[in-house]
C-alpha cells in the first residue's frame, strides 16, 4: 500500500504526466502480451487448473518423464505424465507396450506417476500410451484428452556386470556372487547391478581357464552362460544378451529358477605330442582321452570357444586341402565349437598326433563318454 500512495503523490501535482505514462505503460503490457502469445505455445498456456479459465475445450498433455525419444532411459526409471488442468478419479488410464507391472496413481492435481512393481524390459523400446476421446484422460471438470498420446523412449540394455550377477546367482558360471546387502532385491532393481563380490567356486581350476573371466567384461565364459540359459529357456542360442534373455533372465532370478543341468564342465584338449583331451565336471578333472588335432595343412584354431551344435550321430563334409571334396557318414557323438571344428568320434589305426582335417577326434567309444559333458554352451580350449 505504501508503494502505491507514493506514487500517486509523486505525479499528483502533474496530471497529464499520469495520463501519458498509463497510456505508455498499457501499450507496453499490451504489446509484451502479444509477444508471450506468440512465443508460448497453448498447452504450456494453459497451466491453471480448469479448462473454463484458459479457454481449452480438451485436457492436453504437457509433458511426460522419461521424455517423448529419450534413449538410455534406467530400467528402474520412474514414469510421470503431467497434464493441463486437474484430473478426475475416473477415466482411462495410460498403459504400457512391453506391459510392466504396477499401477498409475495421481501424485498431484495434474500429474500421474506410475507405480511400478517391476522392472523396465532392458535394450527395449518402451511405449506409454495415454488414452484419449471419452474413454480416455478425464479432468475434474469433464474435460477429456481429445486424442490419444503416444510416448515412445529407450530402455537402456542391462549392464554386463549385472548380467555375470545374474547368472552366476542362479549357477550358470563357475563363479558365485554375493550381495552386500542379504535382502531380497526389489523387483524394479532386478536390472540394476549390485553390490558384491564375486569367488571361484572350485579352488582347483586351472589358471588358463581362471584367466579368461573378467568382472565387468563380456567374455566366452559369459557368453557359453548365455548359451546354456537360452538353451534352458528356449530361446535361440546365439549367446547374445539381447532384449529376450534380459527379460528372461529376471523372471528366472524373481522366481528363484535356478541351473537345471546342476553343473559346470568344460573341455582342453592339448596339440602337444601325445596329443590328448582332458574333461572337467564342478572343477575336478575326471576323464582323459587321447585325440587327434588337425594336420598341418589344415590345423585346428587355437582359442576357447563354446559348443553350439550337437548330434548323436550325422554326416560331415568339406573340402579336403587339395581341393577335393569329403563326405564321411555315420560320425558318432559330435560336439561343434569354431566354425566346422568339433568334438567327435572317428576311427583311426593311432590317437595322439595331427591327423584331422580341423576336428578333435578321439575313440568312438571314448567320444560317446564325453558327449553328455558338452550340452550346447560347454566351453572348448584348445591349447
Amino acid at each position: 500500500m505504501g508503494g502505491r500512495h507514493r506514487i500517486r503523490s509523486r505525479f499528483s501535482s502533474h496530471p497529464w504526466w499520469t495520463a501519458a505514462i498509463v497510456v505508455t505503460v498499457c501499450a507496453l503490457a499490451a504489446a509484451t502480451g502479444a509477444l508471450i502469445d506468440s512465443r508460448v505455445s497453448p498447452s504450456n498456456a494453459g497451466a491453471s487448473s480448469t479448462g473454463s479459465q484458459t479457454g481449452h475445450s480438451s485436457v492436453e498433455l504437457l509433458s511426460s518423464s522419461p521424455a517423448p525419444g529419450a534413449t538410455g532411459v534406467a530400467p528402474d526409471a520412474s514414469l510421470s505424465l503431467r497434464f493441463s488442468t486437474a484430473l478426475s478419479a475416473g477415466g482411462g488410464r495410460p498403459t504400457l507396450n512391453p506391459a510392466v507391472p504396477g499401477t498409475w496413481i495421481q501424485t498431484s492435481p495434474g500429474t500421474l506417476a506410475f507405480e511400478a512393481a517391476g522392472s523396465l524390459p532392458p535394450g527395449q523400446t518402451e511405449q506409454i500410451s495415454v488414452p484419449g476421446g471419452a474413454s480416455g484422460i478425464l479432468a475434474a471438470d469433464g474435460l477429456h484428452l481429445a486424442q490419444g498420446v503416444t510416448v515412445s523412449f529407450k530402455v537402456a540394455p542391462m549392464s554386463t556386470l549385472r548380467l555375470q550377477q545374474l547368472l552366476a546367482e542362479l549357477d550358470y558360471l563357475p563363479l558365485s556372487f554375493t550381495p552386500s546387502d542379504p535382502a531380497p532385491v526389489p523387483p524394479t532393481e532386478l536390472a540394476t547391478q549390485q553390490l558384491g563380490s564375486f569367488a571361484w567356486r572350485w579352488s582347483d581350476l586351472p589358471s588358463s581357464f581362471v584367466s579368461l573371466w573378467s568382472p565387468g567384461q563380456l567374455s566366452v565364459i559369459v557368453t557359453g552362460a548365455v548359451m546354456v540359459f537360452e538353451s534352458q529357456h528356449q530361446l535361440a542360442t546365439d549367446g547374445e544378451a539381447g532384449s529376450q534373455v534380459w527379460q528372461a533372465l529376471m523372471q528366472a532370478a524373481e522366481a528363484g529358477q535356478m541351473n537345471t543341468y546342476g553343473h559346470y564342465d568344460f573341455v582342453e584338449v592339448y596339440t602337444s605330442i601325445p596329443e590328448h583331451l582332458n574333461l572337467w565336471r564342478d572343477g575336478a578333472m575326471i576323464y582323459t582321452t587321447p585325440a587327434n588335432s588337425g594336420i598341418e595343412a589344415a590345423p585346428t584354431e587355437l582359442g576357447t570357444w563354446p559348443v553350439y551344435a550337437r548330434y548323436v550321430v550325422t554326416t560331415m563334409s568339406g573340402t579336403n586341402p587339395d581341393g577335393s571334396h569329403y563326405s564321411d557318414p555315420n560320425i558318432p557323438w559330435v560336439s561343434y565349437f569354431h566354425g566346422g571344428d568339433a568334438l567327435h568320434g572317428f576311427n583311426r589305426s593311432s590317437y595322439g598326433t595331427p591327423q584331422s582335417l580341423g576336428c578333435i577326434e578321439m575313440p568312438p567309444a571314448n567320444a560317446e563318454v564325453v558327449y553328455p559333458y558338452t550340452p550346447i554352451g560347454t566351453l572348448v580350449t584348445v591349447s
